[in-house]
């Protein structure tokens, strides 16, 4: 028997017959026979690894424990564990310009997953249009070069802004930066669901999704308008679930005085107290899309863009 047909069987080929590769695996089993990985992957060319990357250009001090990323690593590294690959996780921080071009020149992945656009489209781009094993979950604009798995954040901001009014929702304030796509995304679709329905332009308030400051700039920014809204579009579950407790501190009733929706439905938004409405990113059908597209581009094969629609979930708070 040869040895590629010993190799052949080792790898469960289909080209090698069932009762031989049964009785070489069997061999194989007995003698504690293990194949030499780093020889197969200098022989595919594969390292057998995947860059999973959380850029932190617009929040550098935002961590890996927030519950939105720890949801979508946990689908991301389920699927990609389960087809027999290994993960390296990244938590980057760009401090120049050509940060994912080190990532993805090392030689030590075979593709990049990133969780989030943060504000670094254009370095996205710019690596995209060289290294096709790339997929980015965030927003999607016309003609760009870069794969990516998301919601219309439009249309969900759309819908929160729909909810809000339908409520009797007539002052209402948006939570959060604008510098990054999606949330800037959710930001105009509330504006122009307001417009719709022929009231004012929302408020908009910076709200960093770093844990530490987090609490501390909702609690100033309810104390500056007082009374003056009524409803609040949070760009984020993380930022509403927040502005829940800040409310509740101030002795404010949700949704008696205040309407407050979310972004994500991460599992926690059904927790709180009154139950969170809010935006839901079907974050397990994402991740999984995400590594088809990632699997299909490292095999030479295109990949389109993903939008998902996103859906509202009807709770207490609005």
């Amino acid at each position: 028997m040869n040895t590629a047909t010993v190799s052949r069987a080792l790898a469960d080929s289909p080209l090698v017959k069932t009762d031989t590769k049964a009785r070489i695996q069997a061999l194989a089993q007995e003698h504690g026979f293990r194949p030499n990985q780093m020889a197969k992957r200098l022989r595919t060319q594969r390292t057998g690894v995947v860059g999973v990357v959380v850029p932190l250009g617009h929040e550098k001090r935002q961590h890996l424990s927030d519950p939105f990323f720890m949801a979508m690593l946990g689908h991301l590294a389920d699927a990609l564990t389960e087809n027999g690959y290994d993960i390296m996780l990244s938590r980057v921080i760009p401090n120049t310009p050509d940060w994912l071009e080190a990532v993805i020149g090392s030689g030590m992945l075979d593709g990049v997953l990133l969780i989030g656009q943060s504000d670094q489209f254009e370095a996205i781009e710019r690596a995209a249009a060289l290294y096709r094993p790339l997929v980015a979950w965030g927003s999607h604009w016309p003609e760009q070069a870069h794969c990516s798995v998301g919601t219309d954040n439009f249309a969900g901001g759309r819908m929160a802004g729909d909810r809000l009014v339908a409520g009797g929702a007539r002052r209402v304030a948006f939570l959060g930066e604008v510098r990054t796509p999606e949330i800037s995304q959710r930001h105009t679709g509330l504006c122009a669901a307001l417009q719709s329905a022929g009231l004012a332009a929302p408020l908009q308030f910076d709200v960093h999704l770093a844990s530490d400051v987090m609490e501390q700039e909702i609690s100033a920014h309810i104390a500056k308008v007082g009374d003056a809204i009524d409803g609040i579009f949070a760009a984020s579950d993380v930022i509403a679930m927040t502005t829940l407790r800040v409310l509740a501190d101030r002795g404010v009733a949700v949704p008696g005085q205040i309407r407050v929706i979310g972004y994500d439905d991460i599992p926690l938004a059904a927790q709180t107290v009154p139950r969170l409405t809010t935006i839901r990113q079907d974050i397990a059908t994402g991740a999984k899309a995400m590594v088809e597209a990632l699997f299909a581009r490292i095999g030479g094969e295109d990949a389109a863009s993903v939008q998902m629609t996103p859906v509202l979930v009807g709770r207490d708070s609005a």
